[in-house]
């Protein structure tokens, strides 16, 4: 039986993300839970999250889920998706400014590269004023290849929904780009974690594609 537990902080799309993992695999038994010991006893681990970066990284510190990241990813494969990712960094300016795990070298910055009436805005390169939060369906361009694109074509759409985006250190690996006024890792790999902006669990078959790939990852690229 291949135990996937999905951590549960009270931040997320916890139970689509169950069912649509239910629905990738045979002889899989997926968890919510927030205990250390039934996520450490999981053979992979889903981190998940929506919401105010700020609400979310003090329900990770509360619950102790911040040591059980660090935990899960010396040893299995993790997941990360949406706010999940996000939280893996080093910083938000979300929020007026948040720490985060610190586990990958990145920032989380606003939506923003331009001024009109005297506001920031989000613009295109010919000016087009583009709408925050970026929602809906986009391209991902695949910068490396990994396991967890197997059988996905590169430029395929999937769903997302963020006011805030991913600017990775250059010595961390993007594993995906999407182009939205700017452009932002859509996907990271480091270890046996990976991490992705947009929602498979919301993306039709690109994302079932994804986590039935998760499933069967062991942790190496």
């Amino acid at each position: 039986m291949n135990k996937v537990a999905v951590i549960d902080y009270g931040m997320g799309n916890l139970h689509s993300v169950a069912k649509a993992l239910e629905h990738c695999g045979k002889n899989v038994s997926v968890t919510v839970s927030s205990d250390a010991k039934t996520i450490l006893a999981a053979d992979r681990v889903i981190f998940p999250g929506v919401g105010a970066i700020r609400d979310c990284m003090a329900e990770i510190r509360r619950l102790g889920i911040d040591e059980i990241v660090a935990e899960v990813i010396q040893t299995k494969p993790l997941l990360g998706i949406c706010v999940g990712m996000q939280a893996l960094m080093e910083s938000s300016q979300e929020n007026g400014g948040v720490d985060c795990l610190g586990l990958v070298k990145g920032q989380v910055k606003l939506f923003t590269n331009g001024q009109a009436d005297g506001k920031p805005v989000l613009l295109e390169s010919d000016g087009e004023a583009l709408k925050v939060p970026h929602m809906g369906w986009n391209i991902v361009q695949q910068t490396q290849p990994h396991p967890l694109w197997a059988g996905i074509a590169d430029g395929t759409r999937f769903y997302f929904v963020h006011s805030y985006y991913i600017t990775l250190d250059p010595s961390e690996t993007a594993a995906g780009m999407t182009h939205y006024g700017v452009d932002f890792a859509a996907a990271l790999s480091k270890g046996n974690v990976f991490a992705v902006q947009f929602h498979p669990e919301k993306s039709q078959h690109g994302g079932l594609q994804l986590l039935s790939n998760f499933l069967a990852w062991n942790g190496e690229s």
